[in-house]
């Protein structure tokens, strides 16, 4: 197995690289993002693979400008049309068996893998990457909260280093990362507060779909925008936190920032508040995670600070109430945990194809939670059979919620 580094060139195809880049997700918003920075500095990076799930025209559209490798899509017709689509003698193999993402993930050739799958579709993947000691670009935040004991402990093993992609905790690891964290007293995880922020509360059982889609800063994918919506996302970035740092849940605070300029802060045992300041936009913490340690362009300029608003305010328990659910998880154990991400997963699709109300994703994360119970979650495939059976449960208890 080869050990990544940022500092060899690896030479493919003829030409030599700094980096060579599985991209898990390619097709969706992170990975566009991370195409983009790579576009800018393409002298240090090879596209070895991409992947996606339904968008084979924007997949045939990449693999055509960066020339991967392979193309994987779980999909079979899917992964047919792509075959078939792309130009003679491309050399590009598109693979679709149930292993691929685990190989393209693990691959001798690969030295990173940016982890950019939504949900628990990304945990085996993710996990493959780090018993393969590959450099992780983590923006699945769904692997850590249902595996976070286990893929911490195989990074340090295998010591396979994880910088998080999403912009909280990346702000958190830039400072972490040149400051003894042994006086670290806690971290404070920003929220914009998404679009229903200024939202009335007798108004929030009537929100659409339509309305819930409609972030006020970020671009990101449906399912995500919804968390965000319900604050579901903080929750999960709380969990994520908790892991990846080592903290307590003691030492996780949430405040929302409306204007999503301050990415997180760390609080130091001196009294000293540090954070990463930066417009709202993923390729920033993108392209540090891809450069590191070097810094690389973003395609992205400073913020303006004489045109920069900054405020913050705690949280509101009765219209967020999905947030301290994950502090409830934490405290209850690991699976629970895994109970209440597969719960959100289901109620959130359930919302997104209208079957059920926006108040109602609180409710039914809120009762699986209660209903998860002990069990030993020692392996990835019992996590996974776990999961699959917290969705079906969830899946019979939100039919009474149909609408």
């Amino acid at each position: 197995m080869r050990s990544p580094t940022n500092y060899y060139l690896f030479k493919y195809a003829g030409i030599e690289f700094m980096r060579v880049v599985s991209i898990l997700g390619s097709t969706g918003s992170i990975g566009q993002s991370t195409l983009d920075v790579i576009r800018l500095n393409k002298d240090d990076f090879y596209v070895f693979a991409l992947s996606c799930d339904n968008n084979v025209e924007l997949i045939l559209k990449q693999a055509i400008e960066f020339k991967p490798k392979y193309i994987v899509c779980p999909n079979n017709n899917n992964a047919k049309y792509i075959a078939e689509q792309l130009p003679l003698n491309s050399g590009i193999e598109v693979l679709s068996n149930n292993e691929s993402l685990n190989y393209i993930a693990s691959h001798d050739d690969v030295t990173h893998v940016v982890a950019a799958i939504s949900g628990s579709a990304g945990l085996e993947s993710t996990f493959s990457a780090v018993k393969s000691g590959k450099e992780i670009l983590l923006a699945n935040k769904e692997s850590l909260v249902m595996s976070g004991q286990l893929i911490m402990g195989y990074a340090n093993k295998n010591k396979c280093r994880i910088i998080p992609i999403d912009s909280e905790h990346n702000a958190i690891y830039q400072v972490l990362n040149s400051t003894n964290e042994r006086y670290l007293k806690k971290i404070i995880l920003t929220a914009s507060g998404g679009p229903f922020l200024n939202t009335a509360k007798e108004v929030m059982s009537k929100i659409t779909v339509e309305q819930a889609l409609k972030h006020p800063n970020w671009s990101m994918g449906k399912k995500v925008t919804i968390d965000s919506a319900t604050m579901m996302n903080k929750g999960l970035e709380v969990i994520e936190a908790f892991h990846l740092f080592n903290l307590s849940h003691e030492q996780i605070e949430v405040v929302v920032h409306p204007q999503s300029i301050i990415h997180s802060l760390v609080e130091f045992i001196d009294g000293s508040l540090l954070t990463q300041i930066g417009l709202p936009d993923m390729r920033i913490p993108i392209s540090y995670a891809l450069g590191y340690p070097e810094r690389i362009r973003s395609g992205l300029n400073g913020i303006d600070l004489t045109k920069s608003e900054l405020s913050f305010l705690k949280p509101d328990p009765e219209k967020f109430p999905c947030l301290e659910l994950s502090f409830d998880a934490i405290k209850s154990g690991h699976e629970y945990c895994v109970g209440l991400n597969a719960a959100n997963e289901v109620a959130v699709d359930l919302f997104l194809k209208k079957k059920i109300h926006f108040k109602d994703i609180f409710t039914i994360n809120y009762e699986m939670l209660n209903n998860t119970y002990p069990i030993n979650l020692d392996s990835i495939s019992k996590i996974i059979q776990f999961n699959d059976e917290i969705k079906k449960k969830t899946i019979a208890f939100s039919s009474k919620f149909f609408s």
